[in-house]
């Protein structure tokens, strides 16, 4: 008998072709839509700032400078300061004072973490030409001192090593985006499922299968079972989307730097929580006009407050404090410690359960309220 429920379940499923193009496609598009339109932000080679240097020194040092800048492909020079974003002027006698400072001109309606990066960048090639300055004064005095100056190179390469959260990886544009949309795809099953609830209460499928002696848990337990199989199904299609599917449009594609461990047991902890408080808001609703409209309002509001529509991290602490309510951050978080931070299963551990418990929770909750209405019979 169980079986037989569970094979009904699958197959109301799979008939509703507009219900699985929503829980598929729709994630699906999402994900290679945000991680091409992401794909600069999160990386550097896209950056290049335009500038106009006056040269008012004409040393050695000063034309150094200038030779460095043009051979920077993440600077271009032009000759009408008018165009630039940024004015460069290098002061007279600028080699021979230690002290003198190069004065910069914001021409444009720039942010300023940007001019901090011109900043450094700008640094680099000064530095530089200082050291090759320094080298030639002291040539003649000590020429060994000097080819080791000639040699030195400032760069934020040769300076730094950089590593992400113990990786060697760097957060890309498609590791953000895929999590995000793998979680609000899934809690989409809200709206099928309150759709299957509704119209065999009001077909009085569920009295039959009462009257019957077919318990409510074992109701509730068949419904949710294709649900958790479509969930890892969407999972494993976003994830091949992310690998396979976004690189075809010039974008970094998704690295899982992560434990598999650890990532399947976010996916079937989440996916026990959207079975959960989809089943909660399907035995709860009278209509299913009026499951669709709460379940979908409730999966963008949780989607916006669990930072899967604005990232969490540039939310200001009042809304970051609020996120921890949504299980949707607690799916998100799991998903984005594994792909950027090389987590492993104990170190999503604390969210695993935390969406158990929701999922087992609301589970329970939606079971009595069945009972209640099958044995009302309503």
């Amino acid at each position: 008998m169980f079986k037989a429920m569970i094979k009904k379940e699958f197959l109301l499923v799979f008939r509703d072709r507009h219900a699985l193009l929503a829980l598929f496609v729709m994630p699906a598009i999402f994900i290679l839509i945000m991680s091409v339109a992401m794909r600069d932000q999160f990386t550097s080679d896209s950056i290049v700032f335009t500038l106009y240097v006056h040269d008012t020194d004409k040393s050695k040092m000063s034309k150094d400078i200038l030779a460095n800048i043009q051979a920077d492909k993440k600077f271009h020079l032009i000759k009408d300061k008018h165009s630039a974003q940024f004015i460069v002027k290098i002061p007279k006698r600028y080699e021979k004072k230690p002290n003198a400072k190069v004065r910069i001109d914001v021409r444009d309606s720039i942010k300023s973490d940007q001019i901090e990066v011109f900043k450094a960048m700008l640094l680099e090639h000064i530095l530089n030409a200082r050291l090759e300055s320094m080298a030639r004064n002291i040539e003649d005095k000590s020429p060994k001192a000097a080819k080791t100056l000639s040699n030195l190179e400032i760069s934020v390469d040769s300076i730094y090593k950089v590593r992400y959260n113990s990786s060697i990886h760097i957060p890309n544009s498609t590791q953000q985006s895929v999590p995000a949309w793998i979680v609000f795809g899934m809690f989409f099953i809200i709206i099928p499922m309150s759709t299957i609830y509704v119209n065999e209460r009001k077909q009085n499928t569920l009295a039959r299968l009462n009257s019957m002696n077919v318990p409510v848990l074992a109701m509730s337990i068949s419904k949710s079972i294709p649900y958790l199989v479509i969930n890892q199904l969407q999972v494993l299609i976003m994830l091949g989307v992310g690998m396979y599917i976004v690189p075809l449009f010039d974008t970094p594609a998704l690295v899982i730097n992560g434990s598999l461990l650890a990532l399947g047991a976010v996916s079937i902890a989440l996916s026990i929580a959207a079975v959960g408080i989809s089943s909660l808001i399907a035995v709860s609703a009278k209509s299913s006009e009026q499951a669709t409209t709460i379940g979908g309002i409730l999966n963008i509001l949780l989607g916006a407050i669990g930072g899967v529509m604005v990232p969490k991290f540039i939310m200001p602490p009042v809304m970051q404090k609020l996120a921890e309510i949504s299980p949707m951050s607690w799916g998100l978080d799991g998903f984005l410690d594994i792909f950027l931070k090389s987590a492993n299963f104990s170190m999503v551990l604390n969210n695993v359960l935390m969406l158990i418990s929701f999922g087992i929770i609301c589970l329970m909750l939606s079971i009595l309220i069945l009972r209640i209405k099958i044995n009302k019979g309503l």
